[in-house]
Parts: structure tokens; sequence; C-alpha cells
């Protein structure tokens, strides 16, 4: 079976979650355990893939979904000059082992670019892997020139970092 890709929807979520997992657990070892990270992310990611918010995500499916990304968008206030007022987050994209190095990360990102495209984002932000960098260049990205960044919480866990402020 060839891939594809597709948009996801909330039915997705616990497959979705699943390949977080994966994906942050390749990173290092995790601190959650497996079953309780599961619960709050599917639930998390259902609550998002409702197509009237801010987030967007895909799957790519060869036979099972092996692979994600996720986009955020993020609205610029009203700007009175030429300039789109819409900016994309490009997050976790994660493709499972077995089916890399077959093309589902730039079908992936050619899913979410196509969309940023139809959607009038003005830039698209994301944190590159080492791996990923290669990809991420192939498609026009380019270390910024006009952001900076203040990392608040260094190395903190979800766990570690007490009440969050909504």
């Amino acid at each position: 079976m060839t891939p594809s890709v597709r948009r996801a929807s909330p039915a997705d979520a616990a497959a979705l979650a699943r390949l977080r997992f994966d994906f942050r657990a390749e990173l290092g070892e995790p601190t959650e355990p497996s079953a309780a990270f599961l619960l709050r992310c599917e639930s998390w990611m259902a609550k998002r893939l409702d197509p009237s918010g801010p987030w967007r995500a895909w799957v790519v499916e060869s036979p099972a979904a092996t692979g994600s990304l996720w986009l955020q968008l993020i609205e610029k206030l009203p700007n009175p000059v030429d300039e789109l007022e819409r900016h994309a987050y490009i997050t976790s994209v994660y493709v499972a082992p077995p089916a890399r190095g077959a093309g589902a990360g730039q079908m992936l990102l050619n899913a979410a670019l196509d969309f940023c495209r139809q959607a009038a984002v003005d830039s698209v932000i994301l944190w590159p892997s080492e791996r990923s960098r290669t990809l991420y260049a192939r498609n026009g990205f380019t270390p910024p020139a006009d952001i900076l960044q203040a990392v608040l919480h260094p190395g903190r866990s979800y766990a570690s970092a007490g009440s969050v402020v909504s």
C-alpha cells in the first residue's frame, strides 16, 4: 500500500497520542507512565482536533498511522500595512522507524505547507531535530534573523511545572 496523508480528526486522537509517546520516548526515558500519558494526551488531542480551533494535524498511513505532524495557527494583531496576519507553528513531526526514508516526512510537510499557503500564513516556525534539519532546509526553512527567545524553564518537566496559568 502506498503511503497517504490525510487531515486528522478527533477519532485519530488515540493513534496520535501513541505516536507522540513513541516520538518523545525515542528522545529520552519517559518519566510519566505510558498509560497515564496516553490517557492525558488523547484527551488533549481530541479536544484540539475540533476543526474550528487553531490546531491541525495530519496523519500518514501505510497501512496504519505511521507518522504525524501538528500545526497551530497563531494570530497576529491587526496590521494597517500590507502584511499577512497569521503565523504557523509546526511541532511533533514524527514518522515511526519502519516507515522512515520513504518520503512520509516530506508528505506530511507538504500537506502542512499547502494548508499554510491556502490559509494566508505569513511565516512558519518550528524547532528541528538534528536529523530533520535537511528536510526543512530543502523546503525553504532558514534560521531566523529577526526573532529572539527566552527559555523560561529549561529542563523542567510537566509534572514539576506546578500550577499553569491560563
